[in-house]
């Protein structure tokens, strides 16, 4: 199970779309390799018996499900894309965590469940609060951007002719109207 810091800086990284958007062609040649790689783990686990294949494959569909919200992330490249790629890691993490729960028994177990259960609300909370900032911030920008626009036409007012035509194009191309 990933700490909170370990799923708060992964949040952060893919909030602040560090990967960048990637082609069609890239993202369809992403799931493919994803889909190849789960199957590949999967036969893996068919080694296995009982509780430690049960974990197996546990791991196998969280690997997967958090190569393809990320992929899904890089493709769509929005800051909601990212949170529910955030979010998709915090369920990948509790459905491996749930299964690791499985071996304890009694009090230790009911303790590890919600423990896990902590960890996912934990992270998709920060996930949903990163995605509004990320937002928030966007927006910010943008009003910013527009009062700087408006100042820069004022100025262009005195001007008459092509002086002026010329202070318009500049401040439009200067604060991309």
């Amino acid at each position: 199970m990933r700490t909170r810091a370990q799923v708060c800086v992964f949040a952060a990284a893919l909030l602040a779309g560090s990967a960048g958007a990637v082609t069609k062609d890239e993202y369809r040649a992403t799931k493919t390799r994803i889909g190849t790689e789960y199957k590949a783990a999967k036969t893996k686990c068919n080694a296995l018996s009982g509780q430690p294949q049960n974990l197996c494959v546990a791991e196998a569909k969280a690997a997967e499900k958090r190569a393809k919200a990320r992929a899904e992330a890089d493709y769509e490249n929005t800051p909601r894309a990212r949170e529910k790629a955030v979010i998709a890691e915090a369920e990948a993490n509790y459905m491996v965590a749930k299964e690791q729960c499985a071996t304890k028994t009694g009090n230790d177990k009911d303790v590890c469940v919600k423990a896990a259960k902590a960890s996912e609300t934990k992270a998709k909370a920060d996930a949903k609060a990163a995605r509004q900032v990320t937002v928030a911030k966007t927006d910010a920008k943008d009003t910013k951007r527009d009062a700087d626009y408006k100042v820069a036409r004022e100025k262009c007012d005195p001007l008459t002719g092509a002086a002026k035509d010329k202070c318009v194009a500049d401040a439009k191309a200067r604060y991309a109207q």
